[in-house]
């Protein structure tokens, strides 16, 4: 399954992106330390170039602490790029992407220039609301649906840093079909993109896989690993009180339910790839 969905905003933003480029020190690119490989924007790579670049795994308080670990180590393997895992509830952790800013392009300090900076990401990784903790003042719109940000804007967050903002861009076609419901579980992706039920029954049969003590906890349910995944979804909307008229479940409420829970972290702190787990797919896929 291959995902289209790339809004008019998006196109133009790509073009303007890679006219001011050519100007900045280093990229910032933000995110979802759920899904670091998902969440990673080819066209970034190929916009940047050799830029040094901060790769800010945002939401890191929802994500799996050693799966973070994990990727942190692979990131870090590819030249010129840092990986910081941060939560924007902790303001230290944000003001940390500054200063490794500055330890990327020490040159920029010698000659006493202000280091400019470009942040892009996905949608929905939580940008904006980085440039606004950066800033200390209100300047992007935050929100929780995709695509809030539509223009580019240039804010000065000190004497010494400038940082350009962007739209938030998904690549026009989304080919790794996993990544595609990884996207629909954080909510990257339109809820109106994809089947909101094929999107949970995903993300279920991997917690079932993954995290089954987190699932059992929080529906105080008694499942297995091999139980089956459809069946264990309507065990969970009945749990749960999601059923209509002749006590049927009904799937898109418990649907809602799960993702809301998943994208809250209500259900603790989650991780939905690994660095192992996307290799095993990107091999498969080349096999």
């Amino acid at each position: 399954m291959a995902i289209h969905w790339y809004p008019g905003h998006m196109h133009k933003a790509q073009k303007q992106i890679a006219e001011v480029i050519a100007k900045i020190d280093v990229v910032i690119e933000v995110l979802d330390a759920r899904i670091p490989f998902s969440s990673e924007n080819p066209l970034i790579a190929t916009l940047r170039g050799q830029k040094p670049c901060v790769k800010v795994l945002n939401k890191v308080d929802l994500a799996d602490p050693e799966v973070t670990q994990q990727w942190v180590q692979r990131l870090e393997r590819s030249q010129g790029v840092k990986a910081l895992p941060i939560t924007t509830h902790e303001p230290d952790q944000v003001k940390q992407i500054v200063d490794v800013c500055k330890q990327l392009v020490p040159h920029r300090q010698e000659v006493h220039q202000p280091i400019r900076a470009m942040i892009m990401g996905i949608p929905n990784v939580g940008k904006s609301t980085i440039i606004n903790k950066l800033a200390n003042r209100q300047i992007a719109k935050t929100g929780n649906e995709p695509a809030v940000t539509k223009a580019q804007q240039r804010i000065k967050i000190n004497d010494g840093f400038v940082l350009s903002d962007t739209p938030g861009i998904l690549w026009p076609k989304v080919e790794h079909k996993p990544s595609s419901y990884r996207l629909g579980i954080t909510g990257a992706i339109r809820d109106t993109a994809m089947e909101y039920e094929d999107v949970a029954l995903f993300a279920l049969e991997y917690l079932m896989a993954n995290y089954l003590k987190q699932l059992n906890t929080r529906y105080q349910l008694a499942i297995q690993a091999d139980d089956d995944l459809y069946e264990t979804f309507v065990q969970i909307g009945q749990a749960r009180g999601a059923v209509k008229k002749g006590h049927r479940v009904n799937d898109h409420k418990v649907a809602e339910l799960l993702l809301h829970e998943i994208r809250s972290g209500k259900l603790g702190r989650l991780s939905f790839e690994s660095p192992t787990l996307v290799d095993t797919e990107l091999a498969a896929t080349e096999a």
